[in-house]
This record gives structure tokens, sequence and C-alpha cells, in this order.
């Protein structure tokens, strides 16, 4: 005779507090989800959202000019300080325009950068190449930025190799903020459009190729409508990161200042927090007008 198998009692679990909270967040989807989320909101509102109410409000109060102290009473001044005065128009059209230099620099050299990593390089080519885009951010930002003091130097290694061809370093100064700014955000850049590069199915420059179409009409009429929501992405990166710089200016931009050199010199040696706040507000707008703009074309849905 076959023996028969003994059948062994499994002890149910005991009934914890912790065992009811699981089995009642297992049922509870929503529940489960909005516990998830909460850590994340509660810092992004009250590290982000309010600390700009917090700089708003600031911005409308005014400096004692005697006592050096901050009043709490409401007032315009800053406002029309900032908006009417000659030198933060100067600036800001600088910072403006500076952003936007580096902004262009860096998706003109991204996006071929992007397209070889992507449709053009081997696997192991490709792992190379991202390891290479990827390698400047292990750095400190202080070092990348003083390295291209040292380089851009009437001394430095790019006045030695130039020299001989009669050229010579820019120096410090606004061309200086440019590069290196435009070195510090490319990675930026050209990470989400790489990624952008990758969704773009192959058959359809196959199918492309097999119309006829050529390298430059496939690549205008093809990919690039494709993954402009990664090229405007990889362009909000680094817009908004050359307005709010100011350590580079410091550190190559010689007397040339940006609207975060001005933030600064308010919060620290002025002593002027209100007229500070009321500064950073420029750039504030600016990067929520780029936003704007930006959404109106579409691109952000399709990120």
């Amino acid at each position: 005779m076959t023996a028969q198998p003994r059948t062994v009692a499994v002890p149910m679990p005991k009934d914890t507090p912790a065992r009811r909270v699981s089995s009642f967040l297992t049922t509870h989807r929503r529940t489960r989800l909005a516990l998830l989320l909460s850590a994340p909101l509660f810092w992004l509102v009250v590290v982000y959202i309010v600390a700009l109410v917090l700089l708003l409000i600031t911005a409308f109060w005014q400096v004692d000019s005697f006592t050096g102290q901050i009043r709490t009473e409401w007032t315009l001044d800053n406002i029309v300080t900032v908006i009417t005065g000659s030198l933060y128009q100067t600036v800001t059209l600088r910072t403006l325009g500076i952003a936007l230099l580096v902004t262009v620099i860096d998706v003109a050299i991204a996006v071929p950068i992007a397209f070889y990593m992507a449709k053009v390089a081997s696997p192991r080519t490709q792992r190379l190449l991202l390891i290479a885009v990827l390698m400047p951010l292990w750095a400190s930002y202080l070092v990348k930025a003083y390295a291209w003091r040292s380089v851009l130097s009437k001394d430095g290694v790019l006045e030695w190799l130039i020299s001989p061809l009669g050229m010579h370093t820019p120096g410090y100064g606004v061309a200086a903020t440019v590069i290196t700014l435009s070195y510090l955000w490319l990675p930026y850049v050209i990470l989400p459009i790489h990624a952008g590069f990758e969704r773009v199915p192959d058959s359809l420059l196959e199918a492309s190729a097999d119309l006829g179409g050529k390298t430059w009409r496939t690549m205008r009429s093809v990919v690039l409508p494709l993954v402009f929501p990664a090229i405007v992405a990889g362009s909000i990166f680094s817009f908004s990161l050359s307005l709010g710089d100011y350590i580079t200016v410091n550190i190559v931009g010689g007397a040339s200042q940006m609207l975060g050199n001005l933030v600064y010199t308010n919060v620290g040696a002025a002593n002027n927090l209100p007229l500070a706040s009321a500064i950073a507000l420029i750039p504030i707008v600016i990067i929520f007008g780029y936003l704007a703009l930006v959404k109106r074309t579409g691109a952000l849905e399709n990120l």
C-alpha cells in the first residue's frame, strides 16, 4: 500500500498591528500611493513653493536706511528700482544673452553627439561614449570652473596651443563665461536628446532612405520633428542653469556680472535682502515665460 502523505497544519500568522497595517495598505491603493508621495510632495512644497512665496513677499519689504534692519512694510520701491534701473536692465539683457548663447552652443554640439551615440555607434562604443559624457559629472563644479580658469588664463594651456597660430586666449570675461557654462551644462543637454534619438524607430530611417531621402533631408523632415521635445528638455536645463549661475562669473567672468552676482552682492556685502529678492524675481519670470512659450509649442506634452 502507498503511504498517504501526512497533512501538516500550518499555524495562522499572528495578528499584529504591523500585519493589520500591511493588509490595509494592500487593499487600499490610493492610501498607499498617498503615503508614498507625501514625503517628496511635502519636501517640494516646503523647500520650493514656500521658498518662492517667501522670496516674493520679501521683495515688497524695505531696509531701514538708518538701522539697516528689514521693515515689513509693503512697498513697490524695489520692484520699480529693478525695472527702471539702467544697471539692472543691462545686466538682465547680458544674462539673457549669455543663457541663450550657451543653450544654442550646447544644443548644436549635443545633437550630432547624441545622434551618433544612439543610431551610428556600436553598442560597445555607445557605452564608452555614455561614460565619457557622464564622467565630467563626477568632478566638482568648482574643480571644473577653476580648471577652465587655468586653461583660459594668459599663461594657460590654450594660450600655449594657439599662440603659434597668431591667436590668443579670450581671457576672463563674457567669452570665458560662455565657454565654461557651455562645458558645465553640456552633459545635461546630451542625455535627454540621446534618449529622444533612441526612441526614434530605425524603420523610419530605413523607410526614408528607401524613398530616396538624403541624409540631411531625413534629419530635417523625419528625425528632428520627433526629437524636438527632447531638444526642448535639454534647452530648459542649460537655459535655466545659466540664468541663475553666479559662481562661474566670479571665477572666469572678470568684471562682467550676471543677475546671480547682483543677488549675491545684495545678500552679502550690501545686506539688502528685499532688493536681492526683487532681482531674483527677474530670472524666475524669464523661466516661467520660457516654459509658457515651450508649452504653447506642444513640446512638453510629448516628453
